[in-house]
């Protein structure tokens, strides 16, 4: 049994300076991967920033440490916090096998390789240069900071971009990456592998998510003779009220149903009986909306622009194509067998259980 420290601060994604407060955190990407560690039989605890503190308290199933972030206005706690509190406490314990940050351009990971660069393993995801302020910090960090000063932490890429570029700064980079865990006992597989014609969005209601172009591609479907198919768009955001108006003008009310944001026990069941999950985003890193599916043996339609759009290309788990049009729903329905046996056989890769045993094997 090992003692795994991860330390993840920023626990969900605010588009903005005023990062919104949620009533749990179970449902986020690194909460999953903690629960892995614990059930491959590991200590795990998990250090975030306050400022993603739930507002009413929950019990976990592992320790979490809350961290204050200081200098908020130059370190911003939605995409650059700072918690000095973290040296000393990496300094005052030392009894962890294995040091778990996520990114390299992260002042976290920075103290963390610097205080422990034995026992630390860097999780990163970005496959180009972070654009605040113009890009001249993160250019700084990885022709610097990271090359010379952090060079001698392990780093275990997400996807195969994320791989191909932190090579370029970082000597010690695992070959296969990683992708974000699920918990397989959460994500159902439809009964009898029965699937409903029905389509899924889960995402939030922005414009990069480019939800207006799902909605103008599933009206096309529709017309094109497909009259007995629906779609469900799970999640919130300030382009609702225009994304209602726009299934107005189109004539789809009684084909697209706004089911705001879900909990995971709510969404579940949708996006398990869906033909596939639409994805198409202009702007993303790995979507963890995409992993879940494929746990579920849902396929995938989507763009390129997803990091997990190359092993969906490679393992035939839907479809990937920039502008996906009318025609690519086509196609993921008349194969959709193919491709959701093809989910299912991936299903085990993507166990949160088999990604924390992974992470334990790089120390071996």
């Amino acid at each position: 049994m090992s003692k795994v420290l991860v330390i993840n601060p920023i626990l969900y994604t605010a588009e903005t300076n005023r990062i919104p407060r949620v009533d749990s955190i179970k449902d986020t990407m690194i909460y999953t991967m903690c629960l892995g560690f614990l059930r491959a039989g590991h200590d795990v605890t998990l250090i975030a920033a306050e400022d993603y503190r739930p507002v009413c308290g929950e019990k976990y199933e592992f320790p979490v440490l809350w961290f204050h972030t200081v200098f908020r206005r130059l370190f911003m706690p939605r995409c650059f916090p700072y918690m000095p509190g973290i040296r000393r406490y990496l300094r005052d314990h030392k009894e962890y096998d294995i040091i778990v940050t996520s990114e390299v351009f992260a002042t976290w990971s920075y103290t963390a390789a610097r205080v422990a660069p034995e026992k630390t393993v860097i999780w990163h995801e970005l496959a180009a240069y972070n654009h605040m302020l113009h890009q001249i910090p993160a250019k700084f960090w990885y022709q610097f900071v990271a090359k010379f000063l952090m060079r001698r932490a392990r780093v275990v890429p997400r996807s195969e971009e994320a791989a191909a570029f932190i090579r370029r700064f970082m000597p010690g980079v695992e070959a296969e990456p990683v992708d974000h865990g699920v918990d397989l006992e959460k994500f159902p597989v439809s009964g009898g592998g029965e699937r409903e014609d029905c389509f899924a969005v889960v995402s939030q209601l922005i414009p990069r998510k480019r939800i207006a172009h799902t909605i103008e591609t599933f009206g096309s479907f529709v017309k094109a003779g497909h009259e007995t198919y629906v779609l469900h768009i799970i999640g919130a955001g300030e382009e609702e009220m225009s994304l209602r108006q726009l299934v107005r003008k189109l004539g789809l009310e009684e084909k697209v149903t706004f089911h705001g944001k879900l909990s995971h026990e709510e969404l579940l069941p949708i996006v398990a009986v869906s033909r596939a999950l639409l994805v198409s985003t202009e702007k993303d890193n790995n979507m963890v909306s995409i992993v879940e599916s494929i746990a579920m043996g849902t396929p995938v339609v989507t763009t390129s622009v997803p990091y997990n759009a190359s092993y969906i290309r490679r393992e035939e788990l839907g479809i990937v194509e920039d502008d996906w049009q009318a025609d690519a729903l086509a196609r993921i329905v008349s194969g959709n067998d193919g491709y959701v046996s093809n989910c299912l056989s991936y299903r085990e890769r993507l166990s949160n259980v088999t990604c924390a045993k992974r992470f334990l094997a790089f120390l071996e």
